[in-house]
């Protein structure tokens, strides 16, 4: 994680992917889907993902059985 992420909160694809274990194509699957966390689109066209973000969906995933 670069330092300018890490200071704000931001985490890129590819550090989102990497933390879930899963493909870029599944996480634009999921995004086509409406079923990723939210996402930054930044003027390149970049995605980042709040940290607080991820963590907010990974809490609404969990199986309360």
């Amino acid at each position: 994680m670069t330092t300018a992420t890490r200071s704000s909160g931001m985490l890129t694809l590819a550090e989102v992917c990497n933390e879930l274990r899963i493909s870029r194509s599944t996480f634009y699957d999921w995004r086509a889907k409406k079923r990723a966390p939210r996402c930054i689109k930044l003027p390149n066209g970049d995605l980042r993902v709040r940290r607080t973000e991820l963590e907010h969906w990974l809490d609404g995933r969990e199986d309360v059985a």
